[in-house]
């Protein structure tokens, strides 16, 4: 299929999308909750990371932490106590348990008290750079368990990190569907969240030959994604899934 027939038919799906009904059945629903900048980042963070496996799983899960945070993920983050944190230690989502979650409650407690947020962690010339600069950051600390390093993709190993790519999507992009609230990255340097529903739709229409979901192939589908929308092209990525998600049906 050539480029310009992909980009009628990826449109066409976009126009017919019902915003509504999609966020309130995805994990992206989690940060809608939210208004400050703080708080839906935080939230946004959380529910991408648990973004595998069922979606009602997913949010459920998503939306247990956010009410153990007391619905305020920014002031939990700074101002929790050690008696607040025990309910963690019987969280459990797939292999994301409570070692991961409360590694991550620690180290955005460090970064969110010395006034920063998880944009000030996305740096470099490249996304790739981006991304793997923000795992070696939230990793920096001596007592990061090996454990939880599975849980932040790191693209210099070629991970695709779709779970980090979505994050991103949803922070940068500014529409219905995504908060826009970061401005330190163009829309146009994000890079496609790949899975396998995803990659599915990009082999029918052309704009992915690769069949490993590696970094690789996130880099071939976006430049091709680049060429159908060259200010916004991972808007895309959710004509890709919408798709995939019809022919399983």
């Amino acid at each position: 299929m050539n480029l310009t027939k992909a980009k009628y038919q990826l449109d066409s799906i976009l126009q017919n999308l019902n915003p509504k009904d999609f966020i309130d059945n995805d994990p992206i629903s989690i940060p809608h909750r939210f208004k400050t900048k703080e708080d839906i980042e935080i939230s946004a963070f959380f529910a991408a990371i648990l973004a595998w496996g069922q979606r009602k799983t997913i949010i459920n899960n998503g939306n247990k932490l956010m009410h153990w945070m007391g619905e305020e993920p920014h002031r939990f983050i700074l101002e929790h106590s050690d008696d607040e944190l025990k309910q963690f230690e019987k969280f459990v989502h797939r292999t994301f348990n409570s070692t991961d979650v409360l590694y991550f409650i620690e180290v955005l407690r460090h970064w969110y008290r010395d006034g920063k947020s998880l944009e000030d962690y996305f740096v470099g010339d490249t996304m790739k750079d981006r991304i793997t600069s923000f795992h070696q950051s939230f990793f920096a600390y001596d007592f990061a368990p090996d454990r939880t390093r599975k849980h932040i993709a790191n693209p210099a190993r070629n991970s695709s990190a779709k779970r980090l790519n979505m994050f991103l999507r949803w922070m940068v992009r500014n529409d219905e569907l995504d908060f826009g609230i970061w401005h330190s990255i163009k829309p146009s340097e994000l890079k496609c969240p790949l899975d396998v529903h995803v990659q599915r739709a990009a082999f029918h229409f052309g704009l992915l030959t690769r069949k490993q979901q590696d970094w690789k192939a996130v880099e071939e589908l976006s430049a091709n994604l680049l060429e159908l929308d060259s200010k916004d092209p991972i808007k895309y990525d959710l004509a890709l899934f919408k798709w995939s998600e019809a022919k399983m049906d």
